[in-house]
């Protein structure tokens, strides 16, 4: 081929890239809007020890996040701890009275484990952490706002841990002992159920790496044991609701599985073979078991690790077997597949010599996959998460693929900033990425439902309070921890009110937010209010102004060579 047909080539492809690239831009024109259906499922959500404070309120028991942030302040980047956090454990009413002002139809919450069973075991059963959660949940049903409980979101007693936490089989029971109080208790009133969020945190972050509690720092072995027995912990569960309370109680229980979109760095079919391998370690792990069509772990998974472990000198697999009975009992104990997704990574494969210098053995290293991020994506308050919002279409995708377009419900998406009220680039995340769950929806996915992160600022884990998620701000100098709805809440509000996206609406702070802002430290007044953000007609136009100039490029080396 010459170079001049080449560059001809290039030029046609260039002006079709415009044309896509308007195409995608414009179909959600305020012109012509999307709306999402009419019983689509809004919610914004929470977890217990982020938000409710009241660590030792009452009789609650200590947590492995109670111990861990009391006992080792310099893991956590601010050296703080959830003691207090945004005190929901006494400003509850303010919360449900949030949760109304946004329109949504849901609150996603979790329970705290200690402060229901202070010690982990029925012997004790606290009758003011019940107390706590029934008003809460009454509260939210005088406003019609469905609650959406998640049994376990971190929050193990410590006393458990001391038995090995999730590492221990005698976990299966005592979970299921604490989610039958909970339907005991609750379950007439609560009608969707998740057991468990983000089962790959709580194993891998919480067992193989020095990260999440209890920190263990011990890969390649403990957090496959983890996985092992909370899967059949969760299976347990289920079917104790469904022989015994849901005909009564008319709910439905799920799991909430949790990654990033995994983006092949290049077109290479080894990149794309790496993107679906670390798609099946993150998602497959715990999602082939319960929704795929034969169970058992991904088969991908089951050989990497047999044969690393038989490589790496084990007598066995470290990756435990289950049984064809327990295959079948966990395969489809779930009525709702819940994803939380934030960002996108970039994957290739990592080689045969390691370069990747995983610790042998581990998690990263039986994946063999290395992760990055385009450094020109939009940045957030975390180092870990960038804007691309195509990501949640392609996962939407992939799910609707590899489990049969199971029901979906997003139950946490979001982004960080470093605080403010002026939140325009949170505006651009929700408006943008919300506009891909309308794609994925309009080409077949299941998606019932959007649960944004989170109702308000809170502990975020490892980051402390340094970085903020919330539709509402939190002033933690105030003892009163006043909450102030941001731009970004009104925005939200709007979408769940109107059940579709407006680009155009961007409201300016008005009186209650400029009064909050004059009590703001300098930092944040101004870390989260870069400028107005993007409208839809300046995205567009960005969009244009660079894919001219690339034509325009084009064209004058072909005049050049000429």
């Amino acid at each position: 081929m010459s170079l001049i047909k080449f560059i001809r080539i290039s030029l046609i492809i260039q002006i079709s890239v415009i044309l896509n690239n308007f195409h995608a831009v414009t179909s959600s024109f305020d012109l012509n809007p999307r709306h999402f259906p009419k019983d689509f499922l809004w919610g914004v959500g929470s977890s217990s020890y982020q938000i409710e404070g009241g660590w030792n309120a009452d009789d609650k028991g200590e947590s492995i996040w109670d111990y861990m942030t009391h006992n080792h302040p310099e893991k956590i980047a601010d050296r703080s701890n959830g003691d207090i956090s945004s005190d929901s454990y006494h400003h509850w009413r303010r919360d449900v009275q949030m949760v109304h002002e946004l329109h949504v139809k849901t609150y996603r919450f979790s329970i705290s484990w200690p402060r229901i069973m202070p010690g982990g075991y029925m012997n004790q059963v606290s009758t003011a952490g019940i107390k706590y959660y029934s008003a809460l949940i009454d509260e939210l049903l005088h406003y019609n706002i469905t609650p959406m409980v998640t049994m376990y979101h971190w929050e193990l007693p410590q006393r458990l841990q001391e038995l090995g936490g999730w590492t221990n089989p005698e976990i299966i029971p005592l979970f299921k002992d604490y989610a039958r109080l909970l339907l005991e208790m609750f379950g007439d009133r609560v009608q969707i159920w998740t057991t468990i969020n983000e089962p790959w945190h709580v194993c891998e972050h919480g067992y193989g790496v020095d990260y999440m509690a209890p920190a263990y720092n011990y890969p390649g072995i403990p957090a496959y044991l983890c996985g092992h027995n909370l899967l059949k912990a969760h299976a347990e569960v289920v079917h104790m609701y469904r022989a015994e309370y849901k005909k009564r109680q008319g709910g439905r229980m799920g799991i909430t599985l949790d990654t990033s979109w995994m983006e092949p760095k290049s077109n290479s079919p080894e990149d794309r073979e790496a993107s679906q391998r670390a798609l099946e370690f993150y998602v497959g792990w715990f999602g082939h078991p319960i929704f795929s069509t034969h169970g058992n772990y991904p088969a991908t998974m089951v050989d990497r690790i047999r044969n690393l472990s038989k490589e790496q000198g084990f007598s066995r697999s470290r990756l435990p077997e289950f049984t064809k009975e327990e295959i079948q009992r966990i395969r489809g104990t779930a009525d709702f597949f819940g994803i939380n997704t934030y960002t996108t990574s970039l994957v290739t494969s990592n080689d045969h010599n390691n370069s990747a210098k995983f610790p042998i053995p581990s998690f990263n290293h039986d994946m063999g996959v290395v992760e990055s991020q385009d450094p020109n994506w939009t940045g957030s308050g975390s180092v870990w998460l960038k804007v691309y919002p195509k990501g949640i279409y392609n996962l939407l995708m992939w799910i609707k693929k590899e489990y049969n377009n199971p029901p979906v419900i997003v139950t946490e998406s979001g982004v960080s900033d470093r605080g403010g009220l002026e939140d325009y680039p949170r505006v651009d995340y929700y408006n943008q990425y919300l506009n891909f769950v309308l794609d994925a929806l309009e080409d077949g996915a299941n998606v019932q439902g959007y649960i944004a992160w989170s109702l308000m600022d809170s502990y975020e884990w490892k980051a402390g309070f340094t970085e903020k998620f919330g539709l509402y701000h939190v002033d933690f100098n105030d003892p009163q921890r006043k909450r102030t709805p941001k731009i970004s809440a009104r925005v939200f509000a709007h979408i769940c009110k109107t059940n579709r996206i407006d680009w155009n609406y961007r409201p300016s702070l008005n009186e209650e937010q400029i009064t909050a802002m004059s009590r703001l430290p300098a930092l944040e007044t101004t870390s989260g209010s870069a400028g107005r953000g993007l409208s839809q007609r300046s995205y567009l136009r960005n969009i244009l102004v660079r894919s001219l100039s690339l034509v325009l490029i084009v064209l004058a080396l072909a005049k050049y060579l000429k």
